[in-house]
C-alpha cells in the first residue's frame, strides 16, 4: 500500500492539532499558537511569494503576539534559503512517520493495559505536565473538531504513559505521547500505539501516522520497531533577535 502523500500528512496534521487562530498574508497562512508549540504557531507558505510577502509575514506573526517563525515543507527550499538569508535560524527538524493502521493496532495490549477516554483525566494531566506538556497544549486538544481520544496506559497496576490522537479522513495521527520516566522500556508507549490505532480503525483510517524530531532517538527505535517509516519531513525558520544567539 502506497504511504500517503505529503500533503494529506500536512493536512492531517493541522486537522488533528489545530492552532488558536488562522489568518492569510498573502501567500503566507499564519497561526496563533497561545502557547501551543511551534507547530501551531508556525506560518506556511500556500503559493507563489515575493521578498516583500516574507516581510509582510513577519510582521503580521508580530501583530499576533508570535515570533517569526515559518515551518519549511517539501518543495519549499527557496523559501528556506530566503529565510536564511534574512537571518532566520533553522531549528528542530521533523520527521513525519506513517504506517498502516492495521499493523500497528496488532499490537492493541489486552484489558486494562491501555484506556482509551473522551477527556483527559486528572491522572494524565499530571503525567503530561511532567513530560512539559502543559495546559496550553490540552487546550491544542480541546480545540481539535476531528473525532479525537486521550489514552492512559497502566503498567503494574500504575499510570505509565499518555497520548492524544486524532483522526482526518484516512489518517490518524498521535501527539502527545509522554511515558513516565519510571515506565520507559517495559512496553508501555507500544500499548498506547496499538490501543490508539485500534480505535481509529472505527473510522475507516488506512494510516497510522506520528511527527518527531530527528533527534529523538528513543522515538526513532520505537515508532521502527513497530513498522513505522519516514515518510515527509519538515524544519523550521525562526527569527532569533540579533545578540541573543548565545544565551
Amino acid at each position: 500500500m502506497k504511504a500517503p502523500a505529503p500533503a494529506a500528512l500536512f493536512a492531517a496534521l493541522e486537522a488533528t492539532w489545530p492552532a488558536a487562530e488562522v489568518r492569510e498574508c498573502g501567500p503566507f497562512r499564519l497561526r496563533r499558537g497561545a502557547g501551543g508549540g511551534k507547530r501551531v504557531s508556525a506560518a506556511t507558505c500556500e503559493g507563489d511569494w515575493q521578498e516583500a510577502d516574507i516581510a509582510a509575514a513577519e510582521a503580521g506573526m508580530r501583530a499576533m503576539g508570535e515570533a517569526p517563525l515559518f515551518m519549511i515543507r517539501p518543495g519549499d527550499e527557496a523559501l528556506d534559503a530566503a529565510l536564511a538569508a534574512r537571518g532566520h535560524a533553522l531549528v528542530d527538524p521533523v520527521l513525519v512517520l506513517a504506517a498502516p493502521v492495521a499493523a500497528i493496532a496488532a499490537h492493541a495490549p489486552p484489558g486494562m493495559a491501555c484506556l482509551s477516554v473522551e477527556r483527559p483525566l486528572a491522572i494524565m494531566r499530571e503525567i503530561w505536565a511532567a513530560g512539559g506538556i502543559g495546559p496550553a497544549r490540552l487546550q491544542v486538544m480541546e480545540r481539535a473538531a476531528a473525532p479525537h481520544r486521550s489514552f492512559l496506559a497502566r503498567q503494574n497496576d500504575r499510570p505509565a504513559g499518555v497520548a492524544f490522537a486524532a483522526v482526518a479522513g484516512d489518517i490518524a495521527m498521535l501527539h502527545a505521547l509522554h511515558v513516565s520516566s519510571e515506565m520507559r522500556r517495559q512496553g508501555v508507549a507500544r500499548n498506547i500505539l496499538g490501543r490508539a490505532a485500534e480505535w481509529a480503525q472505527h473510522f475507516g483510517t488506512k494510516w497510522f501516522s506520528a511527527v518527531t524530531t530527528g533527534e529523538n532517538m528513543p522515538a526513532h527505535r520505537l515508532f521502527a520497531g513497530l513498522g513505522m517509516q519516514a515518510v515527509a519531513n519538515y524544519h523550521y525558520r525562526l527569527w532569533i533577535t540579533p545578540g541573543t544567539e548565545s544565551r
